[in-house]
């Protein structure tokens, strides 16, 4: 899973949590993104990954998660 794919996939379940809670505004979404942002680029600056190692990280840790939740 590349960078655009998690970028893509978390803008489509945005949309989707925009769409069910409509206290989600834009504004709240963009601060939300800021944070996450700061916090992608601390831990890039801790674990010394690029961000696309650092996002390759993150979604092998989801997906073995995924599976660890789907085998119990």
């Amino acid at each position: 899973m590349d960078t655009n794919e998690i970028e893509g996939n978390w803008n489509v379940e945005k949309g989707k949590l925009k769409q069910k809670f409509a206290l989600l505004t834009d504004d709240y979404q963009l601060r939300e993104e800021i944070k996450n942002k700061e916090m992608m680029n601390r831990l890039q600056i801790k674990l010394g990954k690029t961000k696309e190692e650092l996002h390759q990280l993150l979604a092998d840790l989801f997906f073995i998660s995924f599976l660890n939740k789907d085998a119990h």
